[in-house]
């Protein structure tokens, strides 16, 4: 079979690797890649905010299966487009994919089905919103109704600064174009959760738990990324909450989604704030997390295109998934400036020195072969990643591997897994 991969991220180098172990697959396409994923992929050139562009290259290239990575082709319908011209691919449809394109209806959604989250409202006026402020308490969060590549989401410490934020989303001036309604949400205190599952559109199957580090600062400071390292182990809930988070939100979510006629598909990605009144949905994404995703496959130990294909096909619920006992830590190296400004073009030293540490993966977020050497492409540049019987194990040879490599103006956060390594203490 041959694998045609969309996106060109950490998250698609880890999709690629996992999918190149299948002993079904016989070659694996990833349009456009990376310079990393060249490595283990033939990669192509696509227009990932094209459909047209998409749907031309899957037709020309014949997949036995296609694999979404990103939203933003989700959320523009390359689902059911592919499915139109006859294509098996993994992934929701445009009217599924909503949960994550609309903050608005992923918040309505939660509460028509009981499903517990954050008191929230949603406002489409300025005038509407100064009234509404007044009912909430700061912290406040002011998110973005649509996709926002991870920079849509404001906590604001005082009702001035959120409705300034909030004049701001509407105006267009924070994100580059105006947004049509605003969400304004309690702030909640707690440990984040990453839960990601499979679905095939009535049956759940979870993956490995994981724990994302959004902050670019140690000690979570400094504004939000799309994910500086994350680690995954069996030990962050018990198997009793794990079973509750399922039947309670996982499974509510993919029967309410059949019953108001989208059935979903795909990987539903729930991300929990485990608060003091129990968990809470902060966020639904309708992919693979990055960098989720990468400490996640590293553990399975079951064929991950089974398991997909599965989904596609109704009988996920005769595909149980296996995974390694321990614990997956990643890091995440970024360019000095991000989630900011920052320079690219810089040689990356070491890397061959970091995949010869024990358990050791090097997976690639923004990187590019120029002349045969790879240099850095991007913000989130590599996500160094590791497998280890302990957490402990884990992290010390994903920094192990770390240390080993080098580009000009390399960042990473050096405490990646704090939050459970104090709690073990």
């Amino acid at each position: 079979m041959k694998v045609l991969i969309l996106g060109s991220g950490g998250r698609e180098h880890a999709l690629a690797w996992a999918v190149k172990r299948s002993e079904r697959v016989t070659e694996v396409v990833c349009a456009p890649g990376n310079g990393g994923i060249g490595q283990v992929a033939r990669c192509v050139p696509v227009d990932l905010k094209s459909v047209e562009s998409m749907v031309r290259l899957a037709l020309a290239e014949k997949p036995g299966l296609t694999i979404v990575g990103p939203e933003l082709p989700l959320a523009l319908g390359i689902v059911d487009a592919l499915q139109e011209h006859g294509l098996r691919v993994f992934g929701p449809t445009k009217a599924a994919a909503i949960l994550e394109s609309s903050k608005a209806f992923a918040k309505r959604f939660l509460q028509r089905h009981n499903i517990p989250t954050a008191q929230y409202a949603v406002c489409t006026t300025a005038a509407e919103l100064e009234k509404v402020i007044e009912g909430f308490h700061p912290p406040i969060v002011v998110k973005a109704d649509g996709l926002a590549a991870g920079k849509g989401v404001i906590i604001c410490p005082s009702r001035a600064i959120a409705l300034e934020a909030a004049h701001d989303l509407f105006s267009g001036k924070l994100l580059g174009e105006a947004v049509f309604q605003v969400v304004i949400e309690e702030f909640l205190t707690g440990d984040e959760l990453s839960f990601l599952c499979l679905s095939d559109g009535k049956d759940v199957a979870a993956l490995a738990l994981a724990q994302d580090h959004k902050r670019i600062g140690e000690g979570d400071t400094g504004p939000n990324t799309g994910g500086m390292g994350v680690y995954s182990t069996d030990e962050l809930v018990d198997a009793g909450m794990k079973e509750w988070i399922l039947r309670h939100i996982a499974e509510p979510t993919i029967k309410g989604m059949a019953e108001e006629g989208a059935t979903f598909k795909g990987v539903l990605y729930v991300g929990l704030m485990m608060t003091p009144r129990g968990p809470q949905v902060l966020e639904f994404n309708v992919r693979f997390g990055d960098p989720e995703t990468q400490a996640i496959l590293v553990r399975l130990e079951s064929d991950l295109v089974e398991a997909l294909e599965a989904c596609i096909d109704g009988r996920l619920a005769e595909t149980p998934l296996e995974w390694s006992a321990g614990a997956a830590a990643c890091v995440v190296a970024s360019s000095v400036g991000y989630p900011g400004s920052y320079e690219t073009g810089f040689p990356i030293y070491g890397l061959s020195a970091a995949a010869e540490v024990p358990g050791v993966q090097v997976f690639h977020s923004g990187s590019t072969q120029v002349g045969g050497h790879l240099r850095t492409a991007g913000g989130r540049v590599l996500g160094v990643t590791a497998v280890g019987a302990s957490l402990e194990e884990a992290l010390g040879r994903a920094y192990q591997a770390m240390a080993e490599i080098h580009f000009d103006g390399m960042y990473y956060r050096r405490d990646i897994g704090h939050r459970a390594l104090r709690r073990k203490i």
